[in-house]
């Protein structure tokens, strides 16, 4: 549990990223210089294209068959344009699975995820500076709420998405380093019994991470969604009034 490189910010203008949510016309080149490209839509026809789009990601959640909680954080998030035009991924504890949107709110895939050993929904003060050695079984929790991810390298050279550096928590591709853990085994069994295992990090098939997680993040940032499982999610995103935590380290 080592610090990450330093990060990136993030360049592209607020604008034009509201645009992109919207389905408006915006190019990489006119991100790039801090405009929009010309020839973008009317008001009008992208409030109609907002709409299509957020009926277009509703139906899609729905076939995916979700938690009822998740289709609820998923509906505000689109409802209310909360990750403000970027990339966003919801992390269903309870139901021990991943799912990815684009920045226009489609849904990209959804896929079982290996989570934090121990029930609850905050992380223990300080534990992100202690060695893994020295966290406990009940401390391995991994934290609700809502977070601005990004990219970045860890201790070991490997990339991952830091989700909360304070705490030490990134989502990254599974590792099999000891096989009495059986992480693979217990990404592939029908039952989400045995999905708790980490140390509080989000351990997903390299498969899926590589396809569909690393693309949400071309832009350096994605909001990650992280669903309770000991407090009403109401409570927990007070659906329109949460705010950001910046991504403060993981294993």
């Amino acid at each position: 549990m080592t610090r990450r490189n330093a990060k990136t910010p993030m360049r592209a203008p607020l604008v034009a990223l509201f645009l992109a949510a919207l389905g408006g016309a915006v190019t990489d080149s006119a991100i790039a210089r801090g405009s929009v490209a010309s020839g973008a839509a009317p008001a009008g026809t992208l409030a109609a294209r907002a709409r299509k789009v957020q009926e277009n990601a509703h139906r899609e959640v729905q076939d995916a068959h979700p938690s009822r909680i998740a289709r609820e954080v998923a509906d505000w998030a689109l409802a209310s344009a909360d990750p403000s035009g970027l990339p966003f991924l919801i992390v269903d504890k309870p139901a021990a699975t991943l799912y990815v949107f684009d920045a226009n709110g489609r849904l990209v895939g959804f896929s079982p995820v290996l989570l934090g050993l121990a029930r609850g929904d905050d992380s223990v003060p300080g534990i992100g500076t202690r060695p893994m050695a020295q966290i406990r079984p009940d401390e391995r929790t991994t934290p609700a709420g809502r977070f601005l991810a990004e990219r970045g390298v860890n201790s070991h050279g490997e990339d991952v998405v830091w989700v909360d550096y304070d705490a030490a928590v990134s989502m990254h591709r599974v590792r099999a380093t000891n096989p009495k853990e059986r992480r693979l085994e217990r990404l592939r069994t029908p039952t989400i019994d045995d999905n708790r295992i980490s140390y509080g990090c989000i351990n997903v098939p390299a498969r899926f991470y590589d396809r569909s997680v690393v693309p949400a993040f071309s832009n350096g940032h994605a909001v990650v969604y992280v669903l309770p499982e000991t407090r009403p999610v109401q409570e927990q995103f007070g659906f329109g009034v949460a705010s950001a935590r910046t991504p403060s380290k993981g294993s």
